[in-house]
């Protein structure tokens, strides 16, 4: 059992009780999904809010996106356990759950990299936008060679991760926002530009197992 596996049935046994409770009272995995994607809008809304109210360098509010962008990676876990669980699961919700996580990421990157471009970090937006690049090809590559009946999990930089270093970034970054020693904001642009490496990496390294398996297949035909 790899790290992810291992810290996934971890969650699991801490949110089972929690998602047997949303199976009794009816909540559908749909219904987990878009709750997630609105936490997700809010946190880029709360990131702009701060650009237009908040003072120069207040990083209160890009501590508490971080947070809510934590969160809300909680319900992306949550709605594919409940149809499990709740034996809801369905093609379309697979697919719905799939668009408004790609949505979900757009929007938290977007607002990020207009925080950061407004607040005068031009490079540090360019990074986060990098970051953006790499996170929806890991996802594309995936899509495209489960189109093509190969299965394409490897990578390191999967969404979990990307979830979890964006937001802990974020949510850092806000925490220790009287930092002196550095300027704060590179609390939370080191986690994204480790996305932005990783990320695009990894849809390289899918991208090159496609190619493996596809060799492979073609040998076995002649």
């Amino acid at each position: 059992m790899n790290y992810r596996d291992y810290l996934q049935q971890l969650i699991y046994k801490i949110i089972n009780p929690l998602i047997n409770g949303m199976v009794k009272i009816g909540i559908t995995p749909n219904f987990i999904t878009t709750t997630g994607f609105i936490l997700n809008v809010f946190a880029a809304g709360l990131l702009i809010y701060a650009c237009a109210y908040a003072d120069h360098g207040e990083l209160t509010y890009v501590g508490w996106a971080g947070g809510i962008i934590l969160f809300a990676g909680l319900f992306d876990m949550m709605d594919g356990r409940v149809a499990r669980v709740g034996n809801m699961s369905s093609t379309f919700g697979a697919l719905y759950d799939s668009v408004l996580d790609r949505y979900s990421e757009l929007v938290t990157f977007f607002g990020i990299c207009y925080y950061l471009l407004v607040e005068g970090y031009f490079i540090y937006s360019i990074i986060a936008f990098v970051a953006l690049i790499g996170s929806l090809m890991v996802s594309y590559v995936r899509a495209r060679a489960e189109g093509l009946g190969i299965e394409c999990k490897v990578g390191i930089m999967q969404r979990p991760e990307r979830v979890v270093l964006t937001a802990l970034g974020a949510l850092f970054c806000g925490i220790f926002s009287n930092i002196t020693l550095f300027d704060p904001i590179l609390i939370l642009v080191v986690p994204l530009t480790v996305v932005a490496v990783l990320a695009n990496i990894t849809a390289f390294v899918r991208v090159n197992h496609c190619r493996k398996v596809l060799l492979a297949n073609e040998r076995k035909e002649e």
